[in-house]
């Protein structure tokens, strides 16, 4: 019976423990021995010296100290808590939910933390989003404020507060823009593109885009390819173009001092995250460079490099946010590197299309 027993606890993915009438651990299930015992068997071991969390050890005593649930008495004693527990070697989050059976407690070990962090990530993103409109909008009220009152008949000041107006109006617009934009990313990233479009041409596009404003910073765009091969990838031509538009731009904006932006294809014969060929892209500036210390962190939402120089530029903050997810859903991946007073290069992997 115990064996049984044992089998049906191993096929429950979540961990659970069965805790005796003596605070002692009955049973244990392989997913709890994994997590708090590190393979061991728990089996026969007082529970107090299993989990060392009062909260939890407390739960336990007053779930025991319940009526045994019989066919008269429906409806088992049941408590749940959230408690932080020690799990594979890290802090876990936990829902427990202990409850009261014939001959003990069970104890169902529900792992919250993902849980944790997507509300974290929300939290975090409404807070970013606020910021970042809140200021324009503020901008914006205090001329309104102003050229209704001492400005009203200054012809002068009312020219130079419209044509602040009008920047940070265009600034809300870019950011609500790129919101739209991620949102759309995101809900199709499940859906790979059915597609076969050149790469080649994709830059091509992108470049013809930048061109006129890379002419106006002085910045001479060049793109690397062999004209004879035709990179072929399963693609959304309109997201390919989107991510070239916003690394090109970037690089401009950003990389653009040493006076050139080099664009590369070429083939990979075998990419090894990919697990085959690949087409990769190269987006090369000879700028400034990014410290090491920012690099993992590039493709958050909102996260800059220098807040200031990003928001006189334009920057939403939310650009290669948009590129990781439109990469993702195309089944590639993005690499960075830099270096301090070198440059920059942001490398673009995306799987083959098959050969019909």
């Amino acid at each position: 019976m115990a064996e049984r027993l044992r089998t049906y606890l191993d096929a429950v993915p979540m961990a659970v423990i069965i805790v005796d009438e003596t605070e002692r651990v009955a049973n244990a299930n392989r997913a709890a021995e994994t997590a708090f015992a590190a393979g061991a068997d728990l089996t026969g071991r007082p529970f107090v010296t299993v989990l060392r969390q009062p909260a939890l050890f407390s739960a336990v005593e007053e779930i025991l100290a319940s009526p045994v649930v019989t066919a008269q008495t429906p409806g088992a004693a049941q408590r749940v808590i959230q408690i932080e527990l020690p799990a594979d070697g890290r802090p876990t989050l936990f829902e427990v939910t202990v409850t009261r059976i014939a001959d003990g407690a069970m104890l169902a070990f529900a792992d919250q933390t993902s849980q944790g962090q997507a509300e974290q990530i929300r939290r975090e993103f409404v807070s970013n989003v606020t910021h970042e409109l809140r200021t324009p909008l503020t901008a914006l009220m205090g001329f309104i404020e102003t050229l209704r009152g001492p400005a009203r008949n200054d012809a002068e000041a009312r020219e130079r507060f419209l044509n602040i107006m009008e920047r940070e109006a265009g600034r809300m617009n870019r950011l609500v823009g790129d919101l739209l934009s991620l949102s759309r990313v995101e809900s199709g990233e499940r859906k790979r593109p059915s597609q076969t479009v050149d790469i080649v041409q994709i830059c091509r596009q992108a470049l013809e885009t930048i061109t006129p404003s890379a002419r106006d910073a002085g910045v001479r765009l060049e793109l690397d390819a062999d004209k004879t091969v035709q990179a072929k990838v399963s693609g959304d031509s309109d997201q390919l173009v989107q991510v070239f538009n916003n690394l090109i731009e970037n690089a401009v904006k950003y990389g653009g001092a040493g006076g050139l932006v080099r664009i590369q294809v070429r083939p990979v014969a075998h990419e090894p995250v990919l697990r085959g060929p690949a087409w990769q892209v190269d987006v090369i500036d000879q700028g400034e460079g990014i410290e090491a210390l920012h690099l993992p962190r590039l493709t958050e939402r909102f996260y800059r490099v220098d807040s200031h120089r990003s928001r006189k530029e334009g920057g939403t903050g939310l650009g290669l946010a948009i590129v990781k997810h439109i990469i993702n859903r195309h089944r590639g991946r993005l690499r960075i590197e830099s270096e301090i007073g070198k440059g920059s290069r942001f490398s673009v992997f995306l799987p083959q299309a098959p050969v019909n």
